[in-house]
C-alpha cells in the first residue's frame, strides 16, 4: 500500500480550525451536510448511467446508510454514488479551489459562529470535524478498479493511499466522534436528526444500530419533495429542503414551488437567499438551479435554465418533456428549455413584484442583497426590460429610502422630462458632487447610481414611461426648462440679475488659454456654491463610465470636458473684473490652469501635472500675499 502525507491548503486550514472550535449551537447539521454529500453523488451516477449503464452493475438500487459503533465510538456515512478517484479527493477534501478564498474566510473569522457560513461556501464536509476529531472516508469511483482511503484530524495534513477494501462503489466516510458528541450514536437521535433535515432526500436513508443489530430499510420519506402537494410539506421541510438542494444556513427570504401545464410540462420548487452567496459575482455567473428530467438529476450548471441575472435562486426545475439522456450539447439552443426558461424568468419577476407592492419593506432587504445583479437583466434582457425596470429601486437625492422609477416619477418638476442620475462608486461621495448643487437648489431629484452595471444599462434604455435618462455630468443638464412654480421662476430672475457677474470675457479668456486641455467654456446653471466644474458634453461618454472603462484598459483615449464656471462665485466674479482690466498677465493664466485644476480635483481625477499645479499655486499664493500686504 502506498501512503501520502500532504498538507492543507492554507485556507482549508484556517476554516478548519473555525469549525471545530466553532461554539455552533446545530452542531448536529454535520449530517444534514454528509447526507446532502451522499444524495449529489448518487444523483450524479444516476445520471452517468444513462448512457453507461455498466458502471451500476448489479446494484442499481441507491442507497445511503448511517451505521453506528459504540465500542468503537463511530459514525459511518455511506453511499453507493459515483465515488472519488485521488485526484477528486485531494481536490475535493484537501483544497478550495475557488477565487476569493482567502477573503471568505477572514470574512468567517470575524463571525462569532463562523461554522454558519460553510455552507454559504459550499465546503460543508469539513462540518464534520465539529463533532469528530479524526475522519475517515474510504472511495471507490464507478468504473474505476482503485480504491482509495482519505482519513484527517483536521489539524493541518491529511493522508491518502490506496486502498483494497474500499466499498466496490461510491464512498464511506467514518467519523471518530468526540466525547461530546456521543449523542449520535444513539437511533433514536440519529432518526430525529433526519427526520428534521433530511426527509425530503429522495434516496432511501437506511439506519443499522451496530449495539442493536437494527437495520431500517428507511427513516426519511424518499421521495422528491417538489414533487408533492403544497398542503402536504410544512414549513419546515420546504426550509431543509433549501439547506439541502443550496448547501447553505441562511434560511430562504422566498420560496416559489409550482407547475406548470400544458404544451410544456415542468415543476419547480426555487428559493431567494436572505444572504449574499459568497460567489455572487464570480466571473462565471453560473446557475445554481439543478435540472432534472422526471426525477433524474441532469445537471446543477446549465447556463440555458435560467438568464444569468437569476442566478441568486437556488432549487430545482423538473421537466416532464426533455429527454432522459439529455446532453450538454443538446440543451444549448434547445427550444424547449427556451420556453422553460422564458416561463420561470416571468413567474420569479412577478413574484417579486408582489413581494415589492405588498412588503415594501422586505423588498428592500432583497434589494439591497441582489439589486446590482438584478439591474445585469435591464442591460441584457430587452423582453423583461420593462418589468426590471418597475423592480429597480435607487438612492436618490431626496431622502436616505430606496425609490422605484414609479416613484421617481411621481415627484418630478413640471417642465422636467427627464430622470436625472449621478454615477460613481460611493453613495456620500455623489451627494458631495459639485453637479448636483443646481438641482439640489431648485428641489429637482437625482439618482445615485453606485453598481457598476448602472453605466451599462442606462446606454440601451431608452426610458421610462416616455422619460429619458440622462447623466447631471453630461450637457447643460436642462436645469433652466425646470421651475416648480412661478413664484419661484421669478425669484430666479431676481437673484440672476442680482448676482450674476458679467463672465463672458472671462470665458473667452479661459477658452483661449486652455484650448489643447479642454472642449468648451462656459457659464454655468447647475453651479450654486463651487467656483467650477467638468461635465462631458451631449455627445461624449458619462465621465463616471470613462473611468471604469479605463481602469479596466478598455479605453485608451479620455474625452475632452466642458469646463463651467459659476457665475454667482465671489472668486469667478473676481476674477471676472481681473481679466476685464487686464488679461495679459501670466497670473491670469496661471489662474485659468488652477481653475482646470480644481474641477479636476472635485472630480477625483489624478491632476496630470502635479507639479507644474504646485508651481502655479505657489506663484498665485505669492502674488495674493504681497498684494494684501
Amino acid at each position: 500500500m502506498t501512503e501520502e502525507k500532504l498538507s492543507f491548503q492554507a485556507e482549508v486550514s484556517r476554516l478548519l480550525d473555525i469549525v471545530a472550535n466553532a461554539l455552533y449551537s446545530n452542531k448536529e447539521i454535520f449530517l444534514r451536510e454528509l447526507i446532502s454529500n451522499a444524495s449529489d453523488a448518487c444523483d450524479r451516477l444516476r445520471y452517468l448511467a444513462l448512457t453507461n449503464p455498466d458502471l451500476l452493475g448489479d446494484d442499481a438500487a441507491f442507497a445511503i446508510t448511517l451505521a453506528t459503533d459504540k465500542q468503537a465510538s463511530t459514525l459511518t456515512v455511506s453511499d453507493n454514488g459515483v465515488g472519488m478517484n485521488r485526484e477528486e479527493l485531494i481536490e475535493n477534501l484537501g483544497t478550495i479551489a475557488r477565487s476569493g478564498t482567502a477573503a471568505f474566510v477572514k470574512d468567517m473569522e470575524s463571525q462569532k459562529e463562523g461554522a454558519g457560513l460553510i455552507g454559504q461556501f459550499g465546503v460543508g464536509f469539513y462540518s464534520a470535524f465539529m463533532v469528530a476529531d479524526r475522519v475517515e472516508v474510504e472511495t471507490r469511483k464507478a468504473g474505476e478498479e482503485q480504491g482509495w482511503r482519505w482519513a484527517s484530524d483536521g489539524l493541518g495534513e491529511f493522508l491518502v493511499a490506496d486502498h483494497t477494501e474500499a466499498p466496490e462503489r461510491g464512498t464511506k466516510v467514518t467519523l471518530h466522534l468526540k466525547e461530546d458528541a456521543k449523542e449520535y450514536l444513539e437511533a433514536a437521535r440519529l432518526r430525529q436528526v433526519v427526520k428534521t433535515y433530511s426527509d425530503h432526500i429522495a434516496i432511501p436513508i437506511r439506519l443499522i444500530d451496530g449495539e442493536e443489530g437494527e437495520d431500517e430499510a428507511s427513516i426519511n420519506a424518499a421521495s422528491a419533495l417538489w414533487t408533492r402537494p403544497k398542503s402536504d410539506i410544512s414549513d419546515e421541510q420546504y426550509k431543509e429542503f433549501y439547506h439541502h438542494t443550496a448547501h447553505a444556513f441562511d434560511d430562504p427570504w422566498m420560496r416559489l414551488h409550482f407547475k406548470a401545464e400544458g404544451v410544456i410540462e415542468y415543476a419547480g420548487l426555487l428559493y431567494i437567499p436572505s444572504m449574499k452567496p459568497f460567489d455572487l459575482f464570480h466571473p462565471e455567473r453560473k446557475s445554481h438551479v439543478k435540472l432534472y428530467v422526471r426525477r433524474v438529476f441532469i445537471t446543477d450548471d446549465c447556463e440555458e435554465l435560467l438568464p444569468a441575472y437569476l442566478r441568486f435562486l437556488r432549487g430545482v426545475i423538473d421537466s416532464e418533456d426533455l429527454p432522459l439522456n439529455v446532453s450538454r450539447e443538446l440543451l444549448q439552443n434547445n427550444p424547449m428549455l427556451a420556453k422553460i426558461k422564458s416561463g420561470v424568468t416571468k413567474r420569479v419577476l412577478a413574484e417579486l413584484k408582489k413581494k415589492a407592492e405588498k412588503a415594501s419593506d422586505d423588498y428592500k432587504a432583497f434589494w439591497e442583497n441582489f439589486g446590482a445583479v438584478l439591474k445585469e437583466g435591464i442591460y441584457e434582457d430587452q423582453s423583461q426590460r420593462e418589468a426590471l425596470l418597475d423592480l429597480a429601486r435607487f438612492h436618490s437625492t431626496a431622502g436616505d429610502e430606496l425609490t422605484s422609477l414609479a416613484d421617481y416619477a411621481s415627484r418630478m418638476k413640471e417642465g422636467q422630462e427627464t430622470i436625472f442620475y449621478i454615477s460613481g462608486e460611493d453613495r456620500e461621495a455623489l451627494l458631495k458632487s459639485p453637479q448636483l448643487e443646481g438641482f439640489r437648489a431648485t428641489g429637482v431629484e437625482v439618482l445615485l447610481f453606485t453598481d457598476p452595471v448602472d453605466d451599462f444599462w442606462t446606454s440601451v434604455v431608452e426610458g421610462y414611461q416616455e422619460k429619458t435618462f440622462k447623466s447631471v455630468t453630461r450637457g447643460g443638464a436642462d436645469l433652466k426648462n425646470i421651475v416648480a412654480n412661478e413664484d419661484e421662476k421669478a425669484d430666479e430672475a431676481d437673484a440672476k440679475d442680482e448676482s450674476d457677474a458679467d463672465v463672458s470675457a472671462l470665458v473667452t479668456f479661459v477658452k483661449l488659454v486652455l484650448k489643447d486641455e479642454i472642449k468648451d467654456v462656459r457659464a454655468s446653471e447647475r453651479l450654486t456654491e463651487s467656483p467650477v466644474c467638468l461635465v462631458a458634453d451631449d455627445d461624449d461618454i458619462d465621465m463616471h463610465l470613462e473611468r471604469v472603462l479605463k481602469q479596466h484598459k478598455q479605453l485608451n483615449e479620455t474625452a475632452r470636458r466642458i469646463l463651467e464656471l459659476n457665475p454667482k462665485h465671489s472668486l469667478v466674479k473676481k476674477l471676472a473684473l481681473e481679466i476685464g482690466a487686464d488679461s495679459s498677465s501670466a497670473k491670469a493664466e496661471d489662474v485659468a490652469h488652477l481653475l482646470l485644476d480644481q474641477a479636476r480635483i472635485l472630480e477625483g481625477e489624478t491632476l496630470p501635472d502635479p507639479l507644474a499645479f504646485s508651481r502655479r499655486l505657489a506663484a498665485v499664493m505669492e502674488k495674493g500675499l504681497s498684494t494684501d500686504a
